[in-house]
């Protein structure tokens, strides 16, 4: 692949046309519907889903990634989160829709309040998850109304100029860096199929199949995935489904040693002979569709709803994955730094602009001759923008960066060893002492959590508190989850393992995780400080417990403008200190002249 990964359209997708809700009440009507669920999501619940799927943002305008649309004739209602809650009133058409937090307020509670008895409520049953459906259920079924499944999806017949699905080709992903053969990855899920008490397993997340089958794709943009699904039985060869044309004769032949091949079409054909005779087949309940439940249970057969064995087993790094990892953080750190000199050097011109910033730091990330795609599109949000969690700059957004103003720049990249993701929010000029003493805040928050040390068994909900325990303390907060799980050369988002207030799985060694904690003042600024952690074990003299704690893997400087020592204590002070030592002693001898002399002062003690 080559670059540019990223483009500077505007992107709302059009919806601000108020026909297109009109026409999609009109077809709800005529097939006497009362409501109808648009998710932001594809068959595997993908976080970036192909054009093809895009029927949320062509709907509404709204391109966020996480959001879903409940159109009734009389209502119309996205529901988002607190990353979104800025950007969503800036795209879509606020005569035609209601926007509303869906941490406050839950979808179907909404909807339920809307529906009187006998209404009929649609779904696509190819774009919900089973358990979804189930929760959907009860709430109208609470009113007296009444579920629908809608295979044909209305809005494919009302989207003229809808994008084919995509049929990018795959390939196998280097077995120098998987750590683990096909072979042995499979004699393991066949053993938690078998201890789950199931007969086969049904791989409905994309990134769980490449892990499983050491494959790697491009049929969504920023990661490296094939979309498809897979059936494992707890005996026998696994079937992968994917489209022929994504697979050459060569991969077919290597594919054809380990599981055989058929196409997507075939899969609910597959699903209903395997059940047919009573078969347990295992759904997972995070990304498995509810027809799949729904075919397996109409065949005869029982569907367990539960979390795919596989998703543990990915977040669970082995030491192969940890070493290519590593070495993607320096070659990553290189360029971040060189980035970083740059920004220093040439900021304070006044003439650069956020989109002058993201191509900066993706040519930076070229020059490694590494780089594969871009993890996700660049978070450069200058003054204002930057108080946007996920704001994404296009060229009608695109703000120059002002004077005496922060700078948050949220960027990662995909490598064949590893997946970046840092953020770093930069002043150019003398920043205010409220900056500074927000900034802090926010770094001490960041500390707390790299400085952890916890129980085995621990899970991110019990130490999220850690980064905001600072913030508020003077009040403050912010409305995103502290950090996020990250793949293999695979999504920069990886569940299960979390650090939030939702996050109720255990932190595991060989975990990978972000530590990203900020502080957003609308309409003014925002700030986030973000590193990439790995949970490995933590011997302490004369403990009684296994213990566990973070290696901090990303490696570039905090900008030391917006330090204000004096709110630090002893230990903040040591490990800025040493963790900006370790950045020098590794990056150092890896840049050029000019990024090294900046290094150097970047890199130096905080005065006490």
């Amino acid at each position: 692949m080559s670059g540019p990964f990223q483009t500077f359209d505007d992107p709302v997708a059009g919806g601000r046309d108020p026909g297109r809700l009109a026409r999609l009440r009109a077809a709800l009507a005529s097939r006497g519907l009362s409501a109808f669920i648009i998710p932001r999501a594809d068959a595997h619940q993908s976080e970036y889903t192909p054009p093809h799927d895009e029927r949320l943002a062509w709907l509404t305008g709204f391109t966020g990634s996480a959001g879903l649309a409940v159109v009734l004739a009389r209502a119309a209602a996205l529901f988002t989160d607190g990353r979104y809650t800025l950007q969503a009133p800036q795209q879509i058409d606020m005569t035609q829709w209601q926007v509303v937090d869906s941490t406050r307020t839950r979808p179907f509670v909404w909807l339920a309040g809307h529906l009187g008895e006998g209404d009929v409520v649609g779904f696509d049953p190819w774009l919900m998850t089973a358990r979804d459906v189930a929760q959907l259920r009860r709430e109208v079924e609470t009113v007296g109304g009444l579920l629908q499944a809608v295979p044909d999806n209305p809005l494919d017949a009302l989207w003229e100029d809808q994008p084919p699905p995509p049929q990018a080709a795959l390939w196998a992903h280097d077995p120098d860096l998987t750590g683990e053969s096909v072979p042995d990855k499979l004699a393991r899920i066949r053993t938690a199929i078998g201890e789950a008490r199931c007969d086969a397993l049904v791989v409905s997340d994309p990134h769980n199949l490449c892990w499983a089958f050491n494959l790697r794709g491009a049929d969504v943009a920023h990661t490296p995935i094939v979309l498809g699904f897979a059936l494992i039985p707890a005996e026998g060869r696994p079937v992968l489904f994917i489209a022929g044309g994504k697979i050459d004769a060569a991969m077919r032949a290597a594919i054809s040693e380990h599981a055989d091949l058929a196409e997507p079409e075939t899969l609910l054909e597959t699903l209903t002979a395997r059940a047919s005779g009573g078969a347990k087949l295992r759904i997972d309940s995070a990304t498995g569709a509810e027809i799949l439940r729904e075919t397996v249970v109409r065949a005869g057969g029982e569907a367990d709803v539960a979390a795919d064995p596989i998703t543990l087993m990915k977040a669970r790094k082995n030491p192969v994955e940890i070493a290519g990892s590593r070495e993607a953080h320096l070659r990553d750190g290189v360029a971040v730094s060189r980035f970083l000199a740059w920004f220093a050097d040439t900021a304070p011109r006044g003439e650069l602009t956020e989109i002058d910033a993201v191509c900066k730091l993706e040519e930076m990330r070229a020059q490694t001759n590494a780089l594969v795609e871009i993890a996700f599109p660049t978070i450069a949000g200058a003054g204002p923008n930057g108080a946007i969690v996920h704001y994404r700059v296009s060229t009608q957004s695109n703000r120059a960066i002002g004077t005496g103003e922060l700078f948050l720049i949220d960027s990662g990249a995909q490598y064949n060893d590893g997946t970046t993701d840092i953020t770093r929010t930069l002043v150019t000029g003398e920043p205010t002492p409220e900056m500074r003493a927000h900034y802090t805040r926010v770094l001490k928050g960041h500390i707390a959590i790299a400085r952890a040390v916890f129980p085995k068994g621990t899970t991110g909900a019990q130490i999220d508190a850690l980064a905001r325990l600072p913030l508020w303390e003077a009040g403050l907060d912010f409305d995103h989850g502290t950090g996020h799980g990250v793949g293999s050369f695979l999504s920069v988002h990886e569940g299960p393992q979390r650090i939030s207030k939702a996050g109720n799985v255990a932190l595991d060694p060989g975990m990978i995780l972000s530590n990203e904690p900020g502080y957003y003042r609308a309409g003014s600024y925002g700030i986030r400080l973000e590193n990439l952690l790995l949970v490995e074990p933590r011997e302490i003299a004369g403990g009684e417990r296994e213990m566990l704690g973070f290696e901090t893997l990303t490696l570039a400087p905090f900008e030391r403008r917006l330090i204000e020592p004096a709110l630090l204590g002893r230990t903040e002070r040591a490990w800025i200190d040493a963790y900006h030592a370790r950045v020098w002693e590794k990056l150092a001898l890896s840049v050029d002249d000019a990024t090294r002399a900046w290094l150097e002062g970047a890199t130096r003690p905080l005065a006490v």
